[in-house]
């Protein structure tokens, strides 16, 4: 695969996780009728559980961010 094709695969991943990390939320934290968090209640989280969500998250971002920097580096020479 080209780095571009690898990286399209890695963004396809992260919208995933990053679609389960907002269905957590959803499913553990109110929402207002517009639709934005109500955070008002104090409701608690499984701190184990956010936690790996958005570890998952932020591991694809940094992922994704070093097939950029490899793609930026063999542009560059």
């Amino acid at each position: 695969m080209t780095n571009i094709e690898d990286t399209i695969n890695e963004m396809k991943k992260y919208e995933q996780i990053r679609n389960n990390f907002y269905d957590f939320l959803d499913a553990n934290i109110k929402k207002e009728d517009n639709g934005q968090f109500n955070f008002s209640d104090k409701q608690s989280l499984d701190a184990q559980e956010a936690y790996t969500h958005f570890f998952k998250l932020d591991y694809q971002a940094r992922k994704i961010r070093g097939l950029l920097y490899e793609a930026r580096e063999k542009e560059i020479k």
